[in-house]
């Protein structure tokens, strides 16, 4: 098997990726995420984790192994307007009070880098996330935790007690918002040889979540 490499120091995109049952090495990239003037999103992101593929293959000693490289940018939008981590409680609370009772997108761009050919596979993927009308109790509780000073957004999806969404009409890719959209990549390694028919059994056990998206996403188009 041709050695994976996960461009990213996330500890949720470690697990995720785990779930795949690949071996894999982690390596950060280590470059700089400030957005060009009038960038959008979708460009950002895209941006981002080719940069970050691109910057560990230039790393990598000589090998006769040439690894799979898999980078990702995830990042929060409301209104066209990008909401990184909050630098702090006060702007954690701006976002989620923005965000609260809306919907608004979850974008990912995903980079698939085969050191071997210089193959690329990139994308955007996109999730619309409607956010529950959550009480200014449980947000301060939320706040207080520490936990969204980490997180794209100011939220973890899978937060145990908050539980920001609204899963009553969520109907998208939970694992993208989560920072790694599994059925996307394993399209994209199946591409480079690399096969988890069971992957998108044991995403809907971890989460758990009855995705509708995964048949589709089955089938390899590139």
């Amino acid at each position: 098997m041709r050695p994976l490499i996960l461009a990213s120091a996330s500890p949720r995109r470690r697990q995720l990726l785990a779930l795949a049952g690949w071996p894999f090495a982690v390596a950060t990239a280590d470059i700089d995420e400030t957005p060009l003037p009038a960038e959008h999103p979708s460009a950002f992101v895209g941006r981002l984790s080719q940069a970050k593929a691109r910057a560990v293959a230039d790393r990598l000693p000589p090998t006769k192994e040439q690894p799979i490289i898999v980078a990702c940018d995830t990042t929060v939008v409301h209104d066209d307007t990008l909401l990184n981590k909050p630098a702090d409680a006060a702007e954690a609370r701006t976002m989620l009070a923005t965000l609260r009772g809306r919907t608004h997108l979850v974008l990912t761009g995903l980079a698939v880098l085969d050191t071997a050919t210089g193959a690329l596979h990139a994308e955007i993927v996109e999730t619309p996330v409607p956010m529950r009308s959550f009480s200014d109790a449980e947000m301060e509780a939320y706040i207080a935790s520490g936990d969204p000073l980490d997180k794209a957004g100011a939220y973890a999806i899978q937060h145990p007690s908050f539980q920001p969404v609204d899963r009553a009409v969520f109907s998208h890719c939970f694992a993208n918002v989560m920072g790694l959209p599994l059925c996307h990549l394993r399209r994209s390694l199946h591409a480079f040889g690399l096969a988890s028919p069971e992957l998108h059994q044991a995403c809907q056990a971890f989460i758990p979540y009855d995705c509708l998206l995964h048949p589709e996403l089955l089938i390899v188009d590139f």
